[in-house]
């Protein structure tokens, strides 16, 4: 017994966009149904470790497409579930469509249509786009037609791009090939596009089929034909196939299969409306009964009833519709308005496809006048009169019912992206308390969330929680709490409304190129279906990361400009010690003095050497002063004209000046400045000088010559001093 709800975990590299979404909201429908609760992970095995994050949490993982380090989860033990990807090393089953079903009924309405130069369009790294391949490859050789590898165009990717990218190798061999199966709606369309752009007719010249039937193939111009396959129908095959383990059963590794149906739209060639009115007309007359209303049944749904399901299972309102339509026709008294109006809000939910819900009008009118027609009945102006009206009445609600759906999720996008506006803003402009608080996700329907960064990034093995959030108060973990990564977040703290209900739990990895931060956790409703890839939640974890790269960068450039100031401090109050220190005289033996030098040299310095030298030599009646600028930082034409001064004034009293510390730097310094120290004598070191008068006496350093490294030496076609 566990002592918290049954878990199911998933792994999908992406939240959002039409497969992904579909995908996980099929599971998340399965869980609700059994009373279970859904955590869904943002990453691959490899990528968050699987094995140890929420390891506490879930009893079972279901990993979506892509399957990096899944050895590692086969090892953990928990029953394993892959989608569209078969995984050997696992020893699991796999949640497929079926493909090679689906390929064959598309390949071979193709060659019945007369084709025999087919091509194929898919990207190859896809096992399931492998699958469809080979199903392509089945399908000519069950119907005698070689194939031919050259037929074979491998697309980059599963998107638009890639169709388009083929069209031009296609269209370099047009007239050859007559009709191209792709291995995706998206692949399919993109083909489509670049073929027309070309002057390339679809399908006179060339016939195109698709496969997933995503929204966009039904207003494709012409709509495309293809292979419908539910991704919410594989969401709940994968979630069956792990609760089933979890029961106990004996669940056999490999594909299981969801199925398949063909789609006939006009990019094959096909009317497939007016086929299916035709086909309508040949069957039985059963007086507007049961066989009506299977034929209503099947021109909306994705699948076909099984014999024996009444076609109210699948359409509820279909009786509802009848009884209007043969009330019509007898002049009885009609249904409620609300009634139809009920009834074509269903059949809007079934398919949102306009060509079919047409149909439902079209074969509503053609079964009147086949009824009128086989009982031999005249024409009655006045039963055409109502049924007109009521094939109206059906044709408006319809459309109304359409727009509203549509109405609808343009109303839940707005609300996404004025949701989506108002974190950005808050993430990109809020403070780093408001950043942590994840008060930002008022402006998101977000029930409850706790955000946790790494303890230690290098490990990552605990993450310390740093912010909390709860909309109906629900409790959260204290802030400043340590976490396992097997137990994040604490199940014991999870809303109750994450069980059974409609919300799920979300698991997102806040990284950036520089760093792995931690993980978001949030419970809230699923995201709405969106054409690309990267929804809600996957920007509020870009926008997370940035603003705390951000706070992480302002907060070293504050500590950086703190240490800088204290460096400014330190170094004004040296300045400040040199200046009080001014600028000591020192007799070092007779007739010789030391004036050693610290810090910058300004105006004012330099008339304070000034006076010290020539104060000094009157006094002690100096024959020879050592100007030692070691501690001087910088020497520039101001310095060396000052100290040029120095040397001139003690000239005048009879002593000579002799500079210390000229280092190659220095000189060279001095030399790309283009500055004439004239005849002042330099030495490169106090310890050089002291040498030289402890040997040769004040004479030797009279003689001035400067010693290697001294600007006059450094100066070409000059001699030494």
């Amino acid at each position: 017994m566990h002592s918290r709800p049954t878990t199911i975990g998933v792994l999908t590299p992406f939240l959002d966009g039409f497969y992904f979404n579909a995908v996980v909201r099929g599971i998340h429908e399965a869980v609700q149904q059994r009373g279970h609760r859904l955590v869904v992970v943002r990453a691959t095995p490899e990528l968050v470790e699987a094995p140890s994050l929420a390891r506490d949490l879930v009893d079972g993982w279901i990993v979506v497409l892509s399957t990096d380090g899944i050895e590692r989860l086969a090892r953990a033990g928990v029953p394993l579930v892959t989608v569209s990807t078969c995984a050997p090393e696992a020893g699991c089953p796999t949640a497929m469509p079926d493909n090679a079903a689906g390929i064959r009924s598309a390949v071979s309405h193709l060659i019945e249509h007369g084709h025999r130069r087919i091509a194929f369009v898919g990207c190859l790294e896809q096992e399931d786009i492998r699958a469809r391949l080979e199903g392509y490859k089945a399908t000519l050789a069950e119907r005698g037609i070689p194939f031919d590898p050259g037929l074979v165009f491998e697309a980059a990717n599963n998107w638009l791009s890639g169709g388009q990218d083929v069209a031009a190798a296609i269209l370099a061999r047009r007239g050859d090939i007559t009709a191209a199966v792709a291995g995706t709606d998206k692949n399919a369309l993109g083909l489509m596009s670049a073929l027309q752009a070309a002057g390339c007719r679809v399908p006179e010249d060339l016939a195109v089929t698709g496969f997933d039937d995503i929204a966009e193939a039904q207003w494709a111009a012409p709509p495309l034909t293809t292979v419908r396959q539910r991704f919410d129908g594989l969401g709940r095959l994968a979630c069956e196939l792990v609760l089933a383990k979890l029961d106990g059963e004996v669940v056999p590794p490999g594909p299981a299969l969801a199925p398949t149906t063909f789609v006939q739209r006009r990019s094959c060639g096909c009317n497939a409306l007016q086929g299916f009115l035709r086909a309508g007309d040949a069957a039985p007359d059963d007086d507007l009964g049961d066989l009506l209303a299977r034929q209503m049944v099947a021109l909306l749904s994705p699948h076909a009833l099984p014999p024996g399901t009444p076609p109210g299972s699948a359409w509820p309102g279909v009786t509802r519709v009848l009884e209007g339509l043969t009330a019509a026709i007898e002049g009885a008294t009609p249904p409620p308005a609300a009634g139809i109006d009920d009834a074509c809000q269903q059949a809007v939910r079934l398919t949102p496809d306009v060509e079919s819900l047409m149909g439902i009008v079209r074969l509503l009118g053609r079964a009147f006048r086949r009824r009128r027609a086989r009982r031999g009945e005249g024409v009655d102006g006045a039963a055409e009169d109502r049924v007109e009206e009521f094939l109206e009445q059906v044709r408006l609600s319809l459309m109304l019912a359409r727009l509203d759906a549509e109405r609808a999720f343009v109303g839940e996008l707005g609300q996404v992206v004025r949701s989506d506006h108002e974190v950005s803003l808050a993430l990109l402009g809020g403070s780093h308390d408001e950043l942590r608080s994840l008060s930002w996700l008022d402006a998101t329907s977000t029930m409850w969330s706790c955000l946790g960064l790494w303890e230690d990034p290098a490990t990552r093995e605990r993450l310390v929680i740093v912010g909390t959030y709860s909309r109906d108060g629900s409790p959260t973990p204290p802030l400043g709490s340590v976490v396992p990564r097997e137990a994040f977040p604490p199940a014991e703290l999870l809303p109750p409304s994450s069980v059974g209900g409609p919300y799920l739990v979300s698991l997102l990895p806040i990284r950036t190129l520089q760093r792995d931060w931690g993980i978001l956790a949030t419970v809230g409703p699923g995201s709405p279906e969106i054409a690309g890839d990267e929804g809600s939640v996957a920007i509020w974890g870009a926008l997370l990361s940035a603003a705390l790269e951000r706070d992480a960068l302002m907060q070293s450039l504050s500590e950086q400009h703190a240490s800088l100031l204290d460096a400014f401090e330190r170094e004004r109050a040296l300045s400040a010690a040199v200046r009080e220190l001014g600028c000591p005289l020192i007799p070092l033996f007779e007739g010789v003095l030391l004036v050693p030098l610290i810090g910058e040299l300004d105006g004012d310095r330099a008339r304070q050497v000034l006076e010290t030298v020539v104060e000094g030599v009157s006094r002690h009646g100096a024959r020879c002063v050592l100007l030692d600028i070691t501690g001087v930082p910088l020497v520039d034409a101001q310095v060396a004209h000052a100290l040029q001064q120095t040397h001139r004034a003690a000239g005048l009293l009879g002593a000579r000046v002799v500079l210390v510390g000229v280092r190659p730097e220095i000189a060279a310094r001095l030399v790309a400045l283009d500055v004439d120290l004239g005849d002042l004598a330099t030495r490169k070191s106090l310890s050089s000088a002291l040498d030289e008068v402890a040997r040769g006496g004040l004479r030797s350093l009279r003689a001035g010559r400067g010693d290697a490294g001294s600007p006059r030496e450094l100066r070409p076609g000059r001699g030494r001093a």
